[in-house]
């Protein structure tokens, strides 16, 4: 009987010490791990979140860039961090492709992440060279039967956002195309201004200047709605393509111990911010709309992207 009171008695004292901790975050420094390289959307967006709500819940965020394996290894530094609400983590999309490119990972996203906050939603735009004859995403679906295999399209790796939505839009479309990777967005730009590529599904933020500017044609969109900014570019139901949409989002997660105390307390203040017309500005300025989530809709939202980009990948062929 003393026995089991002295376990009681720890429970007690872990369940106030717990308690406490929640009540007084955050009481000092904030380390956001970012997996994806600097300057990408997945790093650009969330630094600008970050440096805002840092100065709402006044202490630092820190954020570090841990890139490599399509996110998978920064992911797996958080997984493995202390679970009291000072480590978090920055996710995409990526998130929900992981699991269907690397059938060994070292964590699992639904037992040992918790989603905290969906920060925005982007599209992907289909942009393709000016020297190509292509007017509407038509013409190149018309060209690309008529010459099976001939036309690439570039992504910023296997397995990523842009590669995905690509090849929604390819099995949708009923054509065949080559997939040619890179390290990074900048290179693929550079081959579509180039000519070297045919088409790649760029992400808006960074599309958008060179649609302005009439460096590139954009022929789809590949979110379910018109982006403001581009009013004349379709959406793949419009132009008479089913089950090609996709969505690029950005998102924070801690790990799956936290105290939902502080989940909610992380919530609160991000929510807050994304109501603020400022911070809005900011973030459609990058091609992000803010899209914040309860922590529990966010769950059943990636976990309903796993299993739909588990079908997208089997259906395309893709190998680990």
């Amino acid at each position: 009987m003393r026995r089991l009171s002295g376990w009681v008695f720890v429970a007690a004292g872990v369940l106030l010490a717990t308690a406490a901790q929640a009540e007084n975050w955050p009481s000092h420094l904030i380390k956001a791990t970012i997996p994806f390289g600097a300057g990408s959307a997945a790093d650009v967006v969330p630094r600008v979140f970050f440096d805002r709500l840092s100065a709402q819940l006044g202490q630092a965020i820190v954020v570090e860039n841990r890139p490599g394996a399509g996110g998978t290894i920064g992911t797996a530094v958080v997984v493995k961090a202390e679970a009291d609400g000072y480590s978090i983590l920055a996710q995409s999309s990526a998130l929900s492709i992981s699991p269907a490119i690397y059938p060994k990972l070292p964590f699992d996203i639904s037992r040992d992440l918790s989603s905290v906050l969906m920060i925005g939603v982007s599209a992907n735009v289909m942009i393709v060279p000016v020297s190509r004859p292509w007017k509407t995403v038509q013409d190149f679906i018309a060209d690309a039967k008529a010459k099976p295999g001939s036309i690439s399209f570039g992504s910023v790796g296997v397995g990523s956002a842009t590669h995905i939505s690509a090849e929604k839009f390819r099995l949708a479309a009923g054509v065949e195309t080559t997939h040619v990777p890179y390290r990074g967005g900048a290179e693929v730009i550079a081959d579509i201004l180039g000519g070297r590529l045919d088409f790649y599904f760029c992400p808006l933020a960074t599309a958008l200047p060179l649609i302005k500017e009439g460096r590139v044609h954009a022929l789809v969109i590949s979110t379910p709605k018109r982006a403001a900014d581009l009013p004349d570019v379709p959406t793949p139901a419009e132009a008479g393509l089913k089950n090609a949409e996709s969505l690029f989002w950005l998102g924070v997660f801690m790990p799956a111990k936290t105290p939902r105390d502080v989940i909610q307390k992380f919530y609160d203040a991000g929510t807050r911010l994304l109501a603020d017309s400022s911070m809005q500005e900011s973030l459609t300025k990058l091609g992000v709309e803010p899209s914040p989530m309860k922590p529990a809709e966010m769950d059943a939202f990636v976990a309903h992207e796993i299993a739909e980009n588990l079908e997208v990948i089997k259906a395309a062929g893709i190998k680990p």
